[in-house]
């Protein structure tokens, strides 16, 4: 027996009969709907007192009918997958609606975000006859915003374009309008921010985390097309942003062409199976994005196992229902992990891999605080790079110590510690050491995992901590990693702060900075500066209880490479 779909509850047998005899209709590709097929719409619509539908095929066949209430139509779940760039579903929707309504924001929806080739209206008049059809489409991106256009209503009977040669036309112009830009790596996004209104600064704050969330995307390798900032007296507990506000992003990445929404806080398991339930779009947040990019820049062994560890607790509580937001994770940003393997496995299944993973991590710390106590014996005293991350704290290692570490404009360019010597004025060594960057909000299961990363400063005599001088959250960035260096027990270490990147700021601030106490102003690509910063470094070192004895250049070579 051929599937009905939707609302089937109450129908009798005579309603089924009709609602099945809608599967034997072809419709040929030079027309929108025959009157066979409307005919059939309409005497099942009279049987059952609702809304009827067809999901017809470009080949003609009808792959679904489904029955819906009085006044509107759930269609079933036709595949998440999206069409190709500039191609649609190959499906298109014809039904019936009851009370003379034309194409409602509901059909619209639809046609948008499934990417069906057309939705058609069949308008019935008070006595059940088809009185009118409205139809409408997709098209490319225009001045006035509306990704669609409608037709009609007009009346019935009334002579249809040519479906067949109308679908090709608006193909084509998509796929044109998609090669005049260049796509990311993966894909293009929306980003929404939600913030509370009771919060006076509310407005400053959105726009700062949104330019941090962008630049994390960036990172990624997603393009973002458009933000969205939305401010509430309280978070929706459902879709975080509000249904209306939620239909209308998803409208808008279907006009601008984007495949993922990341929003900028962590969703809970029913927020994210909520809005994935809404749309085909990847559905992130901010803590899977800054996961997604632990995942594709940890080198070391541990750095992996670090990531995964995070990926997986992440998602544990998000295992225990079915999660749509999940399901479409697969490869790309979002999905990359070890292997790139799927992240909704079963749930005991995760919980046997976190307690090995763990056990991992706990060998792996052991013979990290072996290397850590070898190098302390070496005498040479300990210098640690920490920050927020793209502070400029890899430039900086390279041009205090010649190092050729990675140094991109980028978030999280470094996520393994990498040491090297420090040669001082009196001749002496110290070893620098820089780590993986500090970020606001970082996800706590992110933090937990690489908290064994972070403790490997503890041992450090001096940390310099990094501040970019010309960035507008300054203060932010400082406060942060405050907050953090007090959670892992570091605050007690003597800290210098260095003003990085002196050249992007003007003449005043530099003076203001300045005189602040217990800091540098320097340019890491300014020898003169980065030399001034070794000098503050060698006077604080000296006071310092683990300043190395006077020996020799080769003894003192030979101690500081074994430090590495």
């Amino acid at each position: 027996m051929p599937e009905i779909y939707g609302n089937v509850t109450g129908l009798g047998p005579q309603a089924h009969k009709a609602l099945e005899r809608i599967y034997r209709r072809r419709v040929p590709l030079d027309r929108i709907a025959t009157p066979e097929l409307v005919r059939s719409l309409v005497e099942a619509s009279r049987e059952t007192k609702r809304q009827v539908g067809a999901l017809v095929h470009r080949s003609g066949v009808v792959d679904y009918v489904v029955v819906g209430t009085a006044t509107g139509l759930m269609l079933p779940d036709i595949g998440r997958l999206r069409a190709a760039e500039g191609r649609f579903r190959a499906l298109r929707l014809v039904h019936t609606h009851l009370y003379g309504e034309p194409l409602t924001r509901d059909d619209l929806t639809d046609l948008t975000r499934l990417r069906l080739d057309l939705v058609s209206a069949v308008i019935l008049d008070a006595e059940g006859e088809p009185r009118s059809m409205s139809w409408a489409y997709n098209v490319p991106s225009r001045d006035d915003g509306k990704p669609y256009d409608i037709v009609g209503p007009v009346p019935y009977g009334h002579p249809q374009p040519n479906f067949g040669e109308l679908i090709a036309s608006l193909e084509g112009e998509f796929a044109k309008h998609g090669k005049t830009r260049a796509v990311a790596k993966d894909g293009r996004a929306i980003l929404v921010h939600v913030g509370l209104k009771k919060n006076s600064r509310s407005a400053d704050s959105a726009r700062a985390s949104l330019a941090e969330l962008a630049a994390l995307a960036e990172t990624a390798g997603v393009e973002v097309v458009e933000q969205v900032i939305q401010l509430r007296d309280q978070i929706d507990p459902k879709f975080v942003v509000g249904k209306g506000k939620l239909e209308e992003i998803i409208l808008k990445a279907i006009d601008v062409d984007a495949e993922t929404l990341i929003f900028d806080q962590e969703l809970s398991p029913s927020q994210a199976s909520g809005i994935a339930a809404q749309t085909d779009l990847k559905v992130l947040d901010r803590t899977q994005l800054i996961l997604d990019i632990f995942a594709q820049r940890a080198e070391s062994v541990d750095g992996k196992l670090q990531v995964e560890l995070a990926q997986l607790k992440y998602s544990l509580p998000r295992l225990g229902q079915k999660d749509d937001s999940l399901s479409r994770l697969t490869g790309g940003i979002g999905g990359r992990g070890p292997g790139e393997t799927k992240l909704e496995i079963g749930r005991r299944r995760a919980r046997e891999r976190v307690t090995r993973l763990e056990k991992e991590l706990k060998h792996v710390a052991k013979k990290r605080d072996q290397q850590r106590r070898k190098r302390n014996s070496s005498s040479l005293p300990i210098v640690a790079i920490v920050g927020y991350t793209n502070a400029g704290k890899s430039t900086l290692l390279n041009a205090l110590t010649g190092a050729d570490v990675l140094a991109e404009n980028k978030l999280f360019a470094t996520l393994d510690t990498r040491a090297r010597r420090l040669h001082l004025p009196d001749g002496s060594y110290a070893v620098v050491t820089d780590t993986v960057g500090f970020i606001r909000n970082m996800p706590k299961d992110l933090f937990t995992a690489f908290r064994a990363t972070f403790e490997e400063i503890a041992d450090a005599d001096l940390l310099l901590e990094v501040v970019d001088a010309g960035s507008v959250e300054r203060e932010e960035h400082e406060k942060t990693t405050a907050k953090l260096l007090d959670e892992l027990s570091l605050d007690r270490i003597p800290r210098l702060r260095v003003y990085n990147k002196a050249d992007s700021i003007t003449e005043e601030e530099r003076t203001a900075l300045e005189t602040e106490p217990n800091s540098i102003l320097v340019s890491a690509l300014d020898r003169d500066s980065v030399k001034r910063l070794v000098d503050r470094v060698a006077f604080v070192l000296s006071r310092s209880a683990r300043v190395p004895e006077e020996t020799s250049e080769d003894a003192r070579n030979e101690e500081a490479e074994s430090a590495m």
